[in-house]
């Protein structure tokens, strides 16, 4: 039996900050809620990214609405992925239960049914604000790294979009590229070799394959314009709250291509636009990644660097991350090791690997004189979880197994009338839902080749008529030149000689037979 006391002083020391936090819950000891500690999670260190894990049904879901509702109330935008088409009911408020109402009473803290300011976004056919990136916002890197081509196809991606821009050419979505992709191979084939160098038509084969593949996973409806600006997520609301940008994406479950695609090219604008913002007292904006696996799965190994690369320095733009799936060990090592927060609710152990699984992650979490990790994560009730997390001097805070807080608002979807009327009164939405399909490379190459076959394909030849009379003229001047006369007399023996030659009578021959 641990030190009550002691207990109680250590966590308290531990999750007591002196900047701005909230409360998450209160800490449990051998199976027991111990009321007097308070789990705070200070605003500073948001920036410092975090994962939320844990088997089905042991409330993540819950604990990712409980960090938006108290990012949103402390004037900190969010944006949500929601893959399982969860999330929505953040924009109303919560319905108490006679469940709900036991563990209020149980920890001993205020309740106050609330609702948050939504925004929908999708990148599909659904309700909501339409998102949208064009292929030159991509730019060759990331769009190579998406459709995974190696170093030589990477380089002639880069010619055409440096051929696109020398020549005010647009790549503004698929069709644009795969224009410009049929154009290199063939009619422009010279024209680029003569300016930028030659270029496989196997591996303009290649890449053209790749967005085919990535067009049979919707990529057509996402690259395009009007593109999203990052400012539309960053916004605050009239009373003061952080804006919640729910990005509705529960058909990309079996697209995992399409998925990192958008969320890399995220990742990337808000990094690129954002200036530097140094050691800030709370975030810029925080993200919620639902179901990470389906980034982390089938992604190589240049994806995931890339990914890494971007999670480790956007931070310091001021942006946390936060990804949300059943298994830590479903993130790469890589980014898994960025991660500051790690909230862990329990997991089943039914195999052998499921054993093995939580061993592994029990290694992830600071030894603790209090908990016997690898048991605990799989004794941990609904709405449970381990917590650590960096104190504001970047600090790991000490494990404790944590009763999470009940979200405010409605722990279940809105309804199609509710989700209609939310994006009804989007101030945003108009800006987007207009799909712009300007002249870019496909009209203008498209308009070169007819230009090019509306040509002559010979050049006729031009006479000029000689009169009799200019005929005579020309002829007198020739022949009366002392210079045209040696010349004409010196072609004439020459084709004479030429004559006897081939009768077998030229050279010493003829001599003998006294021709000369």
């Amino acid at each position: 039996m641990a030190n009550k006391e002691q207990f109680i002083a250590d966590i308290n020391k531990g999750y007591t900050f002196k900047g701005g936090s909230f409360l998450l819950g209160k800490g449990i000891l051998d199976g027991e809620l111990v009321a007097d500690t308070n789990i705070h999670v200070p605003l500073k260190t948001m920036n410092r990214h975090g994962l939320i894990s844990g088997a089905t049904g042991t409330g993540k879901t819950k604990t990712l609405q409980l960090l938006a509702e108290a990012l949103s109330e402390a004037s900190v935008p969010v944006v949500m992925m929601d893959i399982k088409g969860d999330l929505s009911g953040i924009a109303a408020q919560g319905a108490p239960n006679d469940k709900l109402k036991e563990r209020i009473e149980k920890m001993g803290i205020t309740y106050t049914p609330t609702g948050y300011p939504v925004e929908l976004l999708t990148l599909s056919k659904e309700h909501g604000t339409k998102l949208r990136a064009t292929v030159t916002e991509f730019g060759p890197v990331l769009l190579a790294k998406i459709l995974e081509l190696n170093d030589t196809q990477e380089s002639i991606l880069a010619m055409l979009f440096k051929y696109c821009d020398d020549n005010q050419m647009p790549l503004l979505d698929l069709k644009d590229l795969q224009k410009m992709m049929q154009w290199s191979a063939n009619e422009g084939k010279k024209e680029l070799a003569a300016a930028y160098g030659n270029i496989s038509a196997a591996s303009i084969g290649t890449i053209m394959r790749k967005v085919v593949e990535l067009q049979q996973q919707g990529a057509d409806s996402f690259f395009g314009e009007k593109s999203f600006e990052v400012d539309d997520l960053m916004r605050i609301s009239d009373d003061g709250k952080g804006i919640i940008s729910i990005v509705r994406v529960t058909d990309l479950q079996d697209r995992p291509k399409l998925f990192s695609t958008f969320m890399l090219q995220m990742l990337s604008e808000l990094y690129a636009t954002l200036p530097e913002a140094g050691d800030l007292d709370q975030p810029k904006l925080v993200m919620f990644i639902d179901e990470a696996h389906l980034i982390f799965s089938d992604a190589t190994e240049v994806l995931v660097k890339q990914l890494e690369t971007i999670i480790k320095l956007i931070r310091s733009k001021g942006v946390g991350i936060f990804f949300c799936t059943q298994n830590p060990m479903d993130v790469a090592p890589a980014v898994l090791g960025q991660l500051g927060m790690k909230i862990q609710h329990a997991l089943r152990a039914f195999t052998a690997n499921d054993r093995k699984d939580i061993k592994l992650t029990a290694a992830n979490y600071p030894e603790s004189d209090y908990y016997k990790t690898e048991d605990l994560i799989t004794q941990l009730g609904i709405g449970e979880a381990l917590v650590t997390l960096l104190d504001e001097k970047g600090i790991p805070t000490p494990l404790v197994a944590t009763m999470m807080c009940p979200p405010k608002s409605r722990m279940d979807i809105l309804s199609p009338d509710e989700i209609q009327a939310l994006v009804a009164k989007s101030s945003i939405a108009a800006k987007y839902e207009q799909a712009i399909d300007r002249d870019s490379a496909y009209e203008i190459l498209t308009n070169k080749l007819q230009t090019a076959a509306a040509q002559p394909t010979t050049t006729a030849t031009t006479t000029k008529t000689v009169a009799p009379a200019e005929e005579k003229n020309i002829l007198e001047t020739i022949t009366e030149n002392p210079i045209a006369k040696s010349m004409m007399r010196t072609a004439g023996n020459m084709l004479v000689r030429g004559l006897l030659g081939s009768l077998g009578l030229g050279g010493s021959t003829r001599k003998k037979k006294g021709f000369f």
